[in-house]
Order: structure tokens, then sequence, then C-alpha cells
């Protein structure tokens, strides 16, 4: 393999011809794991996994590595299991209001990381459905 990259050629072009030239050579014959599938993908890099292991086993919830818009996209998501577990209509209540004021500070302040897009939770209606869970045995 050559030590640098050629002027006036692109990097794509160059690396493509290295991997080519390398596969003529045979250097990426019998190589460990040949013929055999790819482990799932985690999405993760090593030092993710590293830091999501930690805060697991630590005990801390995993959506504080989150950002910002995507941490109350998933309370948004997790909040009909966190109500369940709640006794009375004034906690629900103070519950939903809490997290739309951090919906609406969130709007306000122009989170930076991806877009904001989480609604308002209807108060009403998320009490609404709390009491249809709690009166079905």
């Amino acid at each position: 393999m050559t030590g640098r990259k050629p002027p006036k050629v692109s990097f794509r072009w160059w690396v493509d011809r290295q991997i080519s030239e390398a596969k003529d050579r045979g250097e990426f014959d019998d190589l460990p794991g040949t013929g055999k599938p790819l482990p799932p993908p985690t999405g993760n890099d090593a030092a993710t996994d590293w830091v999501l292991r930690r805060v697991r086993a630590e005990g801390h919830d995993t959506a504080v590595l989150l950002p910002p818009a995507l941490a109350l996209r998933r309370e948004v998501q997790d909040l009909p299991g966190k109500l369940a577990g709640e006794r009375t209509e004034r906690r629900v209540r103070e519950l939903v209001e809490d997290l739309n004021e951090r919906i609406r500070q969130a709007y306000l302040n122009h989170l930076s990381g991806p877009p904001l897009t989480v609604a308002m939770v209807d108060v009403e209606e998320t009490l609404e459905d709390w009491r249809r869970s709690r009166a079905t045995p």
C-alpha cells in the first residue's frame, strides 16, 4: 500500500483502489470468520457500549444520555407505564403538567441536537386513559 494519497486524486477513489489491489493479492482470503454471519449490530461503538454498561450497573436510567429532544420523546412514550403506578388523579395531573412544562420550555429554549417534534400531552385525555386502566381488572 502506498503511504500517501497521490495529489489530484479523490480520497474515495484512492481507498477503493487500495482495497481492490489488496483483494487481488489475496490479503482478504482466509480471514477469521469468513463465511459466518456478522454479529447483530448494536449501533454503538465500544466507548458507548462501555458507558451504557456502566450507567446500568450503577442503577441509573440510560435516558439521561439522550439528547433533550429524544429524552422528551421517550418520556412521552413511557408516560402510560409511569402513570400506571400512580394512585391519585392529583399526582397523575402533576406529572403530566410537569412534562408539558418541560416540553414548553424546550420549544422556547431551542435545544441543540435533533429537532424537537414532541407534542404537548393532553392532560384530560391522559387522566381518562389512566382512569380506564384502573377500572379494568
